[in-house]
């Protein structure tokens, strides 16, 4: 066998792919560092096996092929990939956004059944991050019906460990469960604690264990039980992968042992897992859904999430809000809670100026028909099953909806307002207005998840009723605010607008052009801010993060357990983009409102609760906060998170995240300020009064200072040898933020 070696990409980060046009198909044998990688010139042993152990570079299943050497579920190993044979690449390199952005075209073939391949990886000079995508054309002359088409796959990911180390006790994997209003959740366990074990086979002719550690998301919602987000990392080491699959339907993560090593495979939606098939008639194509893995030599976790984080930054749709980070108010959370009125708002909106917002949303309920409190036919609020039309109240607002928004203008603020586009309430006149085929369906039957109907973004009329509905809120009423939620999981699919796909072809259809639909919304309006929700943080992926420039972390209405979820969001989302609530309230105490404010301070501060009702002083104390916040949120655009009591636990006592800005950012710009770290930090309830809090990047010179805090004053000392920092707080349910750096008269 006469094997070709290729080498791409960067210094940070570059691939080793294996190719014999006469035998085998293309293979991704190592990644990592430039220097990392084996020499096939200086050590053909180790690259010949490494290369017998490399999975192919894209992994296919097709009707009627199956898998070749081994059975199981895995998505390895297929006959369909290993026909595949190399048949040329291209290299290519651009600038984009202040840098290099490098790609590479690996071309590949099955002559027998006329399938065409093209695995297509991108890089950026100075950011360790592998972006993959595949497309599959049928050149041949029958039908093929994929079953599952892999976006990233790799193996050998276990080759560092030393000899002697076992895989299963040598690698570590971070998953994040994200259960509605508890976000976030990450947990490290070895693959061996997980499961996943060298069963003793491979001596023996067999491939590994045949099991597998997998992650799968199923139906409209792509994070509301996992995020599409992990990381492997070696325990010694700290060398760390950490990949995302960027989509916002259904997705699938597989590790698994084979030939005595580890692999990842990312996908979109696959036959087994979803229900997913896609039949390509001669001449057709498709494309696998977007995946990026980020490679550090050591650091772990944190490194990586690092190097993920300047990969979401560069990646993303530009937009003024990115910026700006204006202080937004939202009259649901603790507040009218979906019943919004010219009675209830006005007094809201004036109190909302006071405290310091810059936007004001008025929430669900402002389309509602029906008068306050009216619960309809199903038991639910009338804003619930009836929503579609999207046309004011009248009950709500006897003198017209303008009436509140010319107030929020009045009072300096900019106006939105709150839609979930995609549902239509079974009460809602659209509902019959538009046709069966603009809504999902299965077997022909229109789906019904509580009261609400899920409309096909891929038919003509459901877009277009949006984009009319979107059009005239912003050319009637003047908003520059659009908060799009989303409260249904519609299940695995539909069977789209001509009925043939299969359920999970028609929700990957349906996903992809309610991406298109956002693009087309931003480029009609590039200025209107649209904000991302769904069930709070239940659809956190970087296809909508790259896209919308503010997203919904939770929907947490207990600020004592906010905490937890504030201080990982940034796992998932930049801080800039991450709204996280305020909810003061009356019955708050001095430090409760301070827990309350510094929640919210190191992402998005989305205002709520009732700030109508404060006393004077504890608005004072709102206003403090949001006052401080504007004086250091330029440094939030660039900061890079760190988590030195380690990622929250759910009950953790104590919790601290710290942001660190002035590092060079994606397009190789350092801030000229220095470097200065952000510092929460939050004491709950049963927790010690004090704690030690390591800072290891912090200089010994430095000293601390407090940017906000409220009730019971903080006490602090620095240990600069150490690079420690002891905090006591004397009230439970409080937190303080603190930061190292430059003084904070240059913050602004």
């Amino acid at each position: 066998m006469s094997v070709t070696h290729l080498r791409w990409g960067t210094a940070e980060l570059s691939l080793l792919l294996a190719f014999d046009t006469a035998a085998g198909p293309v293979r991704l044998v190592a990644a990592g560092e430039a220097a990392t990688l084996p020499d096939p010139a200086g050590d053909p042993e180790l690259c010949a096996l490494l290369t017998r152990r490399a999975l192919p570079l894209v992994e296919i299943e097709t009707a009627g092929s199956g898998r070749l050497g081994t059975s199981g579920k895995r998505h390895v190993d297929g006959a369909a990939s290993r026909a595949l044979r190399y048949t040329g690449h291209e290299e290519d390199h651009e600038r984009h956004g202040g840098g290099e952005l490098r790609t590479l075209r690996v071309r590949m073939a099955d002559e027998t059944t006329g399938l065409r391949v093209t695995a297509v990886c991108t890089v950026r000079e100075g950011i360790p991050v592998l972006g993959t995508e595949v497309y599959v054309d049928n050149a041949g002359d029958r039908p093929v019906t994929l079953e599952y088409v892999s976006s990233f796959a790799c193996s050998n990911l276990a080759r560092h460990l030393d000899d002697g180390e076992r895989w299963e006790d040598g690698l570590a994997l971070w998953l994040a469960a994200n259960p509605w209003s508890g976000e976030y959740r990450w947990s490290k366990a070895t693959l061996g604690e997980r499961g996943l074990y060298d069963v003793g086979m491979v001596p023996f002719g067999q491939t590994g264990s045949k099991n597998r550690i997998t992650v799968t998301s199923t139906g409209s919602w792509s994070s509301s039980e996992h995020l599409p987000v992990g990381c492997l990392e070696e325990t010694r080491t700290g060398r760390a992968l950490l990949w995302q699959i960027e989509h916002n339907g259904s997705w699938h993560t597989e590790i698994a042992d084979r030939f005595g090593d580890v692999y990842l495979a990312l996908s979109g939606p696959a036959d087994r897992e979803h229900q997913w098939r896609r039949r390509l008639a001669p001449g057709e194509s498709f494309r696998t859904v977007p995946a990026t893995v980020a490679f550090v030599p050591s650091g772990g976790f944190e490194a990586a999430l690092a190097a993920m984080t300047r990969h979401r930054r560069a990646t993303r749709r530009p937009h003024p809000d990115h910026q700006g980070l204006p202080v937004v108010f939202n009259d649901f959370m603790n507040s009218l809670m979906g019943e919004p009125s010219t009675k209830a708002l006005l007094p809201l909106v004036d109190a909302a100026a006071a405290a310091g917002a810059e936007y004001f949303c008025i929430d669900a309920g402002w389309y509602d028909a029906e008068p306050p409190g009216t619960v309809g036919p199903g038991g639910v609020p009338g804003w619930w099953d009836a929503v579609g039309e999207w046309e004011e109240s009248a009950p709500r607002f006897p003198g017209g909806l303008n009436e509140v928004l010319d107030r929020i203008r009045d009072a300096g603020m900019v106006p939105g307002l709150w839609l979930e586009p995609e549902v239509v309430g079974v009460r809602s006149p659209v509902a019959d207005a538009l046709p069966d085929e603009a809504f999902f369906r299965r077997d022909g039957i229109r789906l019904v998840e509580w009261g609400r109907h899920q409309l096909d973004l891929s038919h003509p009329a459901a877009r277009a009723h949006l984009d009319a509905v979107v059009d005239r809120l912003v050319r009637d009423y003047g908003v520059g605010y659009l908060k799009l939620d989303y409260n249904i999981d519609i299940g695995p699919g539909t069977d789209g607008p001509d009925g043939t796909d299969s359920p999970g072809e028609g929700l990957l259809g349906h996903n992809r052009a309610y991406l298109d639909w956002l693009d087309g919304v931003l480029d009609r309006h590039p200025a209107l801010v649209l904000e991302s929700c769904a069930a709070g943080g239940s659809r956190t992926d970087h296809a909508l993060l790259s896209r919308l420039p503010i997203h919904s972390v939770t929907d947490q209405q207990d600020f004592r357990l906010l905490p937890a979820i504030a201080a990982a969001a940034p796992t998932a989302v930049t801080p800039e983009q991450g709204a996280i609530w305020a909810y003061p309230l009356p019955e708050h105490s001095e430090a409760e409102l301070g827990m309350v404010m510094v929640s919210a301070m190191l992402g998005r501060i989305h205002l709520s609760g009732r700030p109508d009702l404060l006393s004077p002083e504890q608005l004072a104390l709102i206003r403090q906060a949001v006052d401080t916040y504007r004086t250091y949120r330029p440094l939030l655009t660039g900061a890079l998170p760190r988590w030195p009591l380690g990622l929250p636990g759910w009950r953790d006592g104590w919790i601290a995240l710290a942001l660190t800005a002035g590092v060079t950012d994606t397009t190789g710009v350092t801030d000229d300020q220095g470097d200065t770290t952000l510092l929460a930090l939050w004491r709950r309830e049963g927790a010690p009064e004090t704690v030690t809090v390591p800072l290891p990047w912090i200089a010994e010179d430095e000293r601390p200072r407090v940017v906000f805090g409220a009730g019971p004053q903080p006490a602090y000392c620095w240990d600069g040898r150490g690079r420690t920092l002891r905090v006591t707080l004397p009230a439970e349910q409080s937190a303080v933020l603190l930061s190292f750096g430059p003084d904070p008269d240059v913050w602004a």
